[in-house]
């Protein structure tokens, strides 16, 4: 049997439109389901998986009981999911350089090892085969060196270039010395620790590869097209042309409006975008060739719970997932804790009645 992802990241146009849902809400799980994620996790997401198998929502490797929300000690820095986080990333990034100058003086090949940096992509990257090998420790040994033919397995980089000065200095630092001549040296080096990744992921068993940067807010651009065609999109064509040429599928993840980049990632070799509502997908739809397209659910209308704007954003998914083979129904801006389970369920209910082709 046909893997529906799989067809839906190439555009093949799958009968029922599949989901690519970013979900952290247990206590919706738990209101749908009827069983208390906090007491099974693993049984209530197994048990959402079974009502709706095409959401594609994870279900965690233990059915161990985990502590409730109110139970965490630490709450200072804000709920993601079940838990509460214990930092917030923007803080540490701006205490970590005391001038633009020193941050300017920065060599990220000198410091190689960013273990415990983070910067979401933790990791040491001073020797390529040691990144080959623990990226390679995530698929099954007997796969070799191919994925399952048809099969959506995939690979996935947080830090595909934007985010590395963006995590490293932190929001205002990067914006600070960001048009400085001596940044370029550090962009140089932070693409040589990239190409050490995307040689390793041309070596994986996987089928496609994720690359998420947050190039963009909600409102547009962060920098200009200038900055981003001399920083960014040319080591996207280099990178994307490392996997491509070993038969692998790149697909990118962003968050914010993309509208005025999207020709740009395209341009460099995406198979689609996935990003948040705010962007316009009904235009790639019409633009390219059956691109995989997901994200254009938004978490303000399951918000309002308001059961004929919720049917009116499924039945508009819809008809961008008819314009598309590759579309894939999506809440773009997550599904957060907040949201109210039953306007999810409302979603979800929705969705298998009228998410076809």
């Amino acid at each position: 049997m046909a893997d529906p992802r799989y067809e839906s990241y190439m555009g093949l146009g799958p009968k029922r439109i599949p989901h690519w849902e970013h979900w952290s809400n247990p206590d919706a799980a738990t209101y749908i389901t009827g069983i208390d994620f906090y007491a099974h996790p693993k049984g209530c997401m197994e048990k959402l998986l079974e009502m709706y198998p095409w959401s594609g929502v994870g279900v965690p490797g233990s059915d161990d009981s985990i502590k409730r929300p109110e139970e965490q000690e630490d709450k200072g820095h804000g709920r993601w999911g079940a838990d509460y986080r214990d930092y917030w990333q923007q803080d540490i990034a701006s205490r970590r350089f005391s001038s633009d100058e020193e941050a300017l003086a920065f060599s990220p090949l000198a410091q190689g090892d960013f273990t415990g940096w983070n910067i979401v992509e933790d990791a040491d990257y001073r020797d390529e085969e040691a990144v080959y090998r623990r990226f390679r420790s995530w698929f099954p040994e007997e796969w070799g060196d191919r994925a399952p033919e048809g099969s959506s397995a995939s690979c996935s980089f947080y830090n595909t270039m934007f985010m590395w000065p963006l995590l490293t200095f932190g929001y205002q630092r990067f914006l600070s010395i960001c048009l400085e001549p001596e940044f370029a040296r550090i962009m140089d080096e932070f693409a040589e620790i990239n190409r050490r990744v995307f040689r390793s992921f041309s070596r994986l068993p996987v089928n496609f590869v994720v690359c998420h940067d947050d190039i963009v807010l909600t409102s547009g651009p962060a920098c200009s097209p200038a900055w981003m065609r001399k920083y960014i999109f040319p080591r996207y064509e280099e990178f994307w042309s490392i996997v491509k040429a070993a038969g692998k599928e790149v697909l990118f993840m962003v968050d914010g409006c993309v509208d005025a980049f999207a020709d740009d990632v395209m341009a460099c070799g995406a198979r689609g975008i996935i990003s948040e509502p705010y962007t316009d997908y009904k235009r790639l739809a019409r633009k390219y060739e059956n691109p995989f397209i997901a994200g254009e659910g938004d978490n303000r209308v399951l918000m309002r719970n308001d059961p004929a704007e919720i049917r009116a954003m499924v039945e508009s998914m819809v008809e961008t997932g008819r314009m598309s083979g590759g579309y894939m129904m999506c809440i773009g801006n997550h599904i957060p804790f907040n949201v109210p389970g039953e306007a999810i369920k409302r979603y979800f209910e929705l969705s298998a009645e009228l998410g076809y082709r």
